[in-house]
């Protein structure tokens, strides 16, 4: 606990910018509306710098993945396949929620591969390398279990810092 109060206690918003400057968010962007083409699914990106400290306390990367997903309106796509990638910075915590449509194709521990894959990549500090892959990884899961022609954006593409 004593760690991830400290971690918590010493990033920031301008930590997250540090590591994905602003070429970065632009690249990640470009990256999340490449992922979609060909499927009718929609990728959020969410990065939350730090929790306030009473809330590491008594909330946990899933329940606040959860939170957004809900916030944001991902569950709110015409197909059910919208997919959000949540990162909370200051513990490195990758989280991945997707919309009923793929839990009915995509088991859990698929989800979760993809979360350690990039968790991997940040522990090295290759954040944005990370990021690519996974979305990548999830551009690829939308095309093949829900290909259709690229229509409407349902989801912004550009990834929030938070």
């Amino acid at each position: 606990m004593k760690n991830r109060l400290l971690a918590h206690s010493f990033t920031s918003r301008r930590t997250v910018r540090k590591a994905l400057p602003d070429d970065s968010m632009k690249g990640l962007e470009r990256t999340i509306g490449m992922a979609e083409r060909g499927s009718s699914g929609q990728i959020r990106l969410v990065v939350e710098a730090a929790w306030p400290l009473l809330h590491v306390k008594h909330t946990g990367p899933r329940t606040r993945a959860l939170e957004w997903f809900s916030q944001l309106r991902v569950w709110d796509t015409e197909h059910n396949n919208g997919v959000l990638i949540y990162l909370l910075f200051a513990e490195r915590d990758v989280e991945i929620v997707a919309d009923r449509g793929f839990n009915k194709r995509i088991a859990p521990e698929q989800w979760e591969t993809i979360c350690r894959a990039m968790e991997a990549r940040f522990v090295k500090s290759d954040f944005e390398a990370g990021l690519t892959e996974g979305i990548n990884t999830i551009g690829d899961l939308l095309r093949e279990h829900f290909p259709a022609d690229m229509g409407g954006n349902e989801q912004p593409d550009r990834p929030m810092i938070v």
